[in-house]
C-alpha cells in the first residue's frame, strides 16, 4: 500500500488578466477587448495606466456609447481607443507630435476604425480657434508640470463643451485645480501615486 503524501497540493491560479507593457497600449473592453498596440517612445508621452483606465471607464460605464469625444493631449491614444472600443459616436485625437500622431493613425487602421480622426497639431493652438464642434465626452491627460491643464480647461468652455458634458482630467497630484471654471463640476476624484484624475460635468449657467 502507498503512503498518501502529506504535503499540500498545489492550488490553481486564477487567471491574471494581461496588462500592457512597456511600448503598448491594451484595450480593457468592448469590441476590441484585449487588443494591444504599439506605443512611440516619445517624451512627454505617459500612457493611463490600466488600472486608472479602468476606474475612469467603470466611472464611465454607461456614458460612452454614442458620445462625441475628443482627446486633447492624445499621445498613446489609449483613452480615445477605449471609449472607441465601447462604441463611442466619434473620437477626435488631436496631438502635436508627429511621429506620434502618425502612430495613432496606423493604430486606427490596424482596428479598421473609420469614426475617428487624428489631427496632428498644438492642442492650445487648435482650442483657441473656433470651435470645430461641440463633444460631450472629453478627455485632458497633458504632460505633467507644463502647465496645460488648466489653459486648456478655459479655452473648451469657448464652444467646444456639449451642456452636461463630461470631461476627464488627469494631472499632477499637487496641481492647484481652484482656478477651473465654475461651469466644471466634480463628479469623482481619486489619487493614484503622483497623479491626480478626475471626472467633472460642464453645466453652463
Amino acid at each position: 500500500m502507498k503512503s498518501r503524501s502529506s504535503s499540500p497540493q498545489p492550488r490553481s491560479k486564477a487567471p491574471v488578466a494581461p496588462t500592457a507593457q512597456p511600448g503598448e497600449v491594451r484595450i480593457i473592453s468592448g469590441q476590441w477587448r484585449g487588443r494591444k498596440l504599439p506605443v512611440l517612445d516619445v517624451q512627454g508621452l505617459r500612457p493611463t495606466t490600466d488600472r486608472v483606465k479602468e476606474t475612469l471607464f467603470n466611472w464611465l460605464m454607461h456614458d460612452t456609447r454614442d458620445r462625441l469625444v475628443l482627446d486633447c493631449f492624445s499621445g498613446s491614444g489609449s483613452l480615445a481607443f477605449e471609449a472607441l472600443s465601447r462604441h463611442a459616436h466619434s473620437a477626435l485625437l488631436v496631438e502635436r507630435d508627429q511621429k506620434a500622431a502618425l502612430q495613432l493613425k496606423q493604430n486606427l487602421a490596424r482596428l479598421n476604425c473609420s469614426n475617428a480622426e487624428v489631427r496632428h497639431s498644438d492642442t492650445m493652438q487648435l482650442l483657441a480657434g473656433p470651435a470645430l464642434q461641440q463633444f460631450d465626452l472629453v478627455f485632458i491627460d497633458p504632460p505633467f508640470r507644463q502647465n496645460l491643464a488648466l489653459p486648456c480647461a478655459r479655452l473648451l468652455c469657448n464652444g467646444w463643451l456639449k451642456p452636461d458634458a463630461l470631461i476627464y482630467l488627469e494631472t499632477e497630484k499637487e496641481l492647484d485645480i481652484s482656478e477651473l471654471p465654475p461651469s466644471w463640476h466634480l463628479l469623482k476624484d481619486k489619487i493614484a501615486g503622483q497623479l491626480a484624475y478626475r471626472l467633472f460635468q460642464f453645466q453652463p449657467v
